[in-house]
């Protein structure tokens, strides 16, 4: 085994929390450990939210150690109550398969599930059938109402109410932890701290029930200096999958973060080594923008393959440097008919949500800020008929210093 993956981890910011810090550190150094992270199926696709613990997955399973992506068949039809103010949507089991099948798809492309060096497991497989009764008997008994009450993920919803319904989550996840132990010797939970309390809750199962060792591990949550979430945009969340949000939007979503971001982020969503990460975060100024483009080529080369990356690269090369319009920007087509008539500025950047609504979108004109094949436009009700179209048969669209969006007629 390579340099303990532990100290990896450790050095580039991922570590938040640790049940028993000395002894996983020695456990990761001395053996090869089977590890879970959970993943709750509730979209079609994962987000750049999950990217960071399927980077931690990556690091381990390159460290010699065994992932095991267990899927949330079961857990996503009650809805993890944490750091959420409602209750979440009950799903059909038909939607929730769809979306495991669809996540499982998307972590094989990081993760290496040949030969048992990592396994797929779908908690539906054992906690839909289960006899409450039993579990009860088996599990319940095990966790202290008190105890429970004063969970960080239950505290945010008790002002609000919470039900038995979603109460009954830190049972499910921790008997999830029992069922991978006894089934494949999985010793170690992995999850964002925001799962804190609910990994506690099957180490200390483990413990109570099969008198053996136990441990959990959290990881940073991706956020803004605001402390919101990270990934984020306008139109919602910025997807993996390259038809939800494509390669070059997700270049575009890394390329424009926050600055005091970048050596956060270069530390934990990509592998360079870290005194590259720490050189780049160390850049001022204009200078910045060449350590923010890095760390949206690698994290777009993980993501989407080294061609996606270049392809997303040249076309935001070719925008900053006022060039030449680009085939690999978000582009809009419409029908010749569609703009005889001609059609106005606001219509055309809903239809490229660019603006979260027609207000929003009259008041970035009117303050100045869009501008169409670059001359600022503040009159709103401005129509846009084939005549304005520039050589290249384009109208180029930019919001502010960042948003670009290109119209073209079929």
């Amino acid at each position: 085994m390579s340099d303990n993956v532990y100290d990896v981890l450790l050095e580039r910011g991922f570590i938040e929390q640790a049940t028993h810090e000395e002894e996983i550190r020695e456990l990761l150094g001395k053996e090869k450990v089977t590890f879970y992270i959970g993943f709750d199926a509730t979209a079609d696709s994962l987000t750049a939210g999950h990217f960071l613990t399927v980077m931690a997955m990556m690091h381990m399973q390159r460290a010699g150690h065994r992932p095991i992506a267990l899927l949330g068949g079961g857990t996503t039809m009650i809805g993890d109550p944490s750091g959420k103010s409602d209750m979440r949507t009950i799903m059909t089991r038909e939607t929730i398969q769809h979306n495991a099948d669809c996540f499982y798809k998307q972590l094989s492309r990081f993760i290496n599930f040949d030969n048992d060096s990592a396994i797929i497991a779908n908690n539906a497989d054992w906690l839909l059938d289960l006899n409450y009764v039993e579990f009860l008997r088996e599990v319940g008994v095990h966790f202290s109402v008190n105890k429970m009450l004063t969970a960080e993920c239950y505290k945010q919803r008790m002002e609000k109410g919470l039900t038995f319904f979603e109460f009954n989550y830190m049972l499910m996840q921790s008997y999830d932890f029992l069922v991978l132990n006894r089934k494949y010797g999985c010793t170690l939970e992995l999850g964002g701290n925001d799962q804190w309390s609910n990994i506690l809750g099957g180490v200390d199962l483990i413990r109570r029930k099969e008198q053996k060792p136990a441990y959990g591990l959290t990881f940073k949550l991706l956020t803004t200096s605001e402390g919101i979430k990270m990934g984020k945009t306008m139109k919602g969340a910025v997807w993996l999958d390259p038809e939800k949000t494509s390669p070059y939007e997700f270049f575009q979503y890394w390329r424009n973060i926050e600055d005091v971001k970048v050596e956060e982020c270069l530390a934990l969503l990509t592998f360079l080594p870290m005194d590259e990460v720490r050189r780049l975060g160390a850049l001022e100024g204009a200078e910045i923008n060449k350590a923010k483009e890095v760390l949206a080529y690698e994290i777009t080369k993980i993501v989407h393959g080294e061609e996606e990356a270049e392809k997303a690269r040249e076309a935001a090369r070719s925008l900053f440097a006022g060039g030449v319009l680009s085939e690999n920007m978000p582009t809009t087509t419409y029908s010749k008919e569609a703009f005889e008539e001609g059609i106005d500025l606001i219509t055309l950047m809903m239809d490229a949500k660019m603006a979260t609504s027609r207000s929003d979108a009259r008041r970035n004109i009117e303050q100045g800020g869009v501008s169409v094949n670059d001359v600022k436009v503040t009159e709103f009700s401005r129509k846009f008929t084939p005549a304005d179209f520039n050589a290249d048969g384009a109208l180029l669209v930019r919001k502010g210093k960042k948003v670009y969006h290109l119209f073209k007629i079929d």
